[in-house]
């Protein structure tokens, strides 16, 4: 398949592609890596009127660490260069970002696609929605009307939707804290295919154990989801079994093509266990 028909525009400055997106409207795409958007437009499940390719604008790639210990991720970072970035770079208490990247599809998709373009894509089982969600990222967006940070929980609104107006450009992921004791794991078919379901958590340890942490699903609705339930099953004293339970029974996923919705269910119990696992041994 071909994309259908489209103008190419190729951005110099960041001003210059908001002004772009807010004099074409609506019939526009930003492209970054365009590792999901090429594909959707060859199967024409996209058929934007007008392409801004932003990908020349490096003033939006790389990492960095403020005096408050958050860390900044520029949209055009791509995943190969968080997965191969110095310690010191990403700092303390982030291993779990770096570690996300090998379940990102294979070598040349990390090392063409980007973490805001993967996150303005706003798959809900992709990686880095996960890790925003889980981590509680802020999601910083600049226009003509100047920049506004969006906390990770308002930015998902549903299927491959987000909160940003159209003549808005995704910057940065900040994290606003370490999380040493926090894990990514997921399930696909095959290595490298996208999750049939993604699960995050963050504990907070105290003592023996623990005493709380963010529980985060991903494949199990339009969206990356919290799960309340689970998280205070946690806060509660209750088990890493008992957690990865209340995780299964608190969402209802849909059944596909791929897996039914009980398969789904105990990919949760099994993700969700191993996550906090592997969380509790860091």
């Amino acid at each position: 398949m071909k994309p259908a028909p489209f103008r190419y525009h190729r951005a110099r400055d960041t001003e210059g592609a908001t002004r772009l997106l807010a004099e074409l409207g609506d019939d526009a795409k930003v492209i970054a890596g365009g590792q999901s958007l090429v594909a959707m437009m060859n199967f024409r499940l996209a058929r934007p009127a007008h392409l801004v390719d932003i990908g020349g604008l490096r003033e939006l790639a790389g990492i960095r660490r403020d005096g408050d210990g958050a860390l900044h991720i520029g949209a055009l970072t791509t995943h190969h260069a968080v997965e191969t970035a110095p310690v010191d770079t990403l700092g303390p208490g982030y291993e779990v970002i770096r570690e996300a990247m090998g379940w990102i599809g294979h070598l040349p998709i990390r090392t063409r696609g980007t973490a805001g373009g993967s996150i303005a894509h706003a798959d809900s089982t992709a990686e880095w929605c996960l890790l925003a969600v889980v981590l509680g990222a802020e999601l910083v967006a600049r226009g003509p009307r100047g920049q506004r940070r969006i906390p990770a929980g308002e930015f998902f609104l549903g299927y491959y939707t987000n909160a940003l107006d159209p003549d808005e450009l995704l910057v940065e992921i900040v994290f606003p804290r370490p999380a040493p004791h926090a894990a990514l794991t997921e399930f696909a078919e095959r290595r490298g295919d996208f999750a049939i379901v993604a699960a995050a958590v963050d504990l907070d340890p105290g003592g023996p154990g623990v005493r709380g942490g963010r529980v985060a699903l991903g494949g199990v609705a339009s969206l990356p989801v919290r799960v309340p339930e689970a998280e205070a099953v946690l806060a509660g004293g209750g088990t890493f079994t008992e957690c990865a339970a209340a995780a299964a029974a608190a969402v209802e996923p849909p059944g596909d093509a791929n897996s039914s919705t009980q398969y789904r269910k105990q990919l949760i119990r099994t993700l969700v266990e191993r996550a906090c696992e592997e969380a509790a041994s860091r």
